[in-house]
């Protein structure tokens, strides 16, 4: 079933396929000619890459904002589609480890990783936590999914000791993997732009706002063209986190800038080149005011009545969350924390279209597989798909587990 659909469905997998193949033709270049290719050097080593990493582990760490209502506060409505979240987990958790795989210019190398093989540096590296997070959340969350519908495909009521203490585990596991990527960059002395001890408050933050903001526009698109009984439930609950985070991440923000420019003195200068250009050099300047222009517009369309009455208003705000956080998280965190450099030179970077076409194919091979994920689980979550030995005509078992728990 996850290759029949309708017409809309074949154009978009088509058009998916034709950018993940263009990205992987880009890749393999990249791998033949070196990094050279990219707009990375010796004094600007992490770019698009990065930035693209650090936001997929963000929208991997968003969704569970699905899971703390459903099994913390017992949302019914929630309940029936936590799933959806937890597959968006699992899709942006492998296009991040897909960013770092690109990133890291010779992939083959990666058994350096490996305990007992290579030299893992656990604890002392940040890095090896990093890696730690991620596998695990990933894991977690393929535990928790493939078990569910596993057991909803049978007809079977799922073991609470199976499943619940991996979700529970997991809650606390989506805060870890985005506070250890802040870790990661706080924890570089050499860097002042990074050595904030708000940089993990302002991941979370601006995790449940993308999470939140892509999981509505999810449902919507599920709604419309699956046909699945989704409620309005929900999108409100979500809708109202995203009210509070996207003002929380503003508000952050405006302490970060408050600190960068009041105090001055050296450390200023990254904040200067990214909000207002240093020495002549300005090519952050038009990425970090988008960001903010639209992180503006997001929350004021999310406050306006309009949003709780017009479908329209509230998709709007969602995109410009997402895209504003993107921005502000991607070049507008990673690139100033290496301009000017610890010699206080200013080298600029910009993405070359080989960065471009990777990071296209990576973002599209993603929504494949969310695609895929989402297309075998519903018609198991609607009872379309099931073993043959499992009962007709009764509620699905985890119906009977949700309303059991509530």
């Amino acid at each position: 079933m996850s290759t029949d659909g309708s017409w809309r469905f074949y154009v978009w997998m088509t058009v998916l396929t034709a950018i993940c193949l263009v990205g992987a033709n880009a890749w393999a270049r990249q791998l033949v000619d070196g990094m050279a290719l990219t707009g990375m050097s010796d004094h600007v080593s992490w770019g698009l890459y990065v930035a693209n990493f650090t936001f997929g582990v963000g929208l991997a760490a968003g969704a569970v904002m699905m899971v703390i209502p459903a099994y913390l506060y017992h949302d019914h409505e929630m309940h029936d589609v936590t799933l959806v979240g937890e597959l968006l987990a699992v899709a942006a958790i492998a296009l991040s480890l897909l960013f770092i795989v690109v990133d890291m210019g010779h992939p083959e190398r990666a058994w350096h990783l490996i305990p007992g093989v290579g030299r893992f540096n656990w604890p002392v590296s940040m890095l090896t936590w990093d890696v730690v997070v991620l596998n695990g959340y990933l894991l977690l969350n393929l535990h928790v999914c493939g078990y569910l519908l596993y057991m909803r495909f049978l007809g079977q009521k799922p073991r609470k000791r199976w499943y619940l203490p991996f979700v529970f585990l997991s809650i606390f596991w989506a805060v870890s993997i985005h506070s250890v990527t802040a870790f990661l960059y706080s924890g570089l002395g050499g860097r002042p732009f990074w050595n904030s001890a708000l940089l993990a408050p302002r991941f979370i933050a601006s995790a449940f706002i993308t999470g939140p903001a892509f999981v509505i526009l999810l449902l919507q698109v599920i709604r419309k063209f699956t046909g699945l009984p989704i409620g309005e439930g929900p999108g409100r609950t979500l809708t109202s986190v995203m009210r509070v985070t996207v003002l929380l991440n503003l508000f952050m923000l405006g302490s970060e800038v408050f600190t960068a420019f009041y105090t001055g003195g050296a450390h200023a200068g990254p904040a200067q080149y990214l909000f207002f250009g240093l020495h002549g050099h300005h090519a952050l300047v038009p990425w970090i005011w988008t960001a903010v222009a639209c992180n503006v517009a997001s929350a004021v369309l999310l406050h306006l009545p309009a949003s709780r009455r017009h479908v329209t208003v509230l998709n709007v705000a969602c995109v410009l969350a997402f895209v504003g956080v993107w921005i502000e998280k991607g070049m507008g965190l990673i690139i100033p924390g290496f301009v000017p450099s610890t010699l206080h030179e200013m080298v600029e970077y910009v993405p070359t279209v080989t960065e471009w076409k990777i990071t296209a194919g990576i973002w599209a091979f993603g929504l494949m597989l969310l695609t895929v994920a989402v297309k075998v689980a519903l018609p198991v979550l609607s009872g379309q798909l099931a073993s043959h030995s499992a009962p007709k005509g009764e509620p699905t078992s985890q119906e009977k587990e949700h309303r059991a728990a509530a």
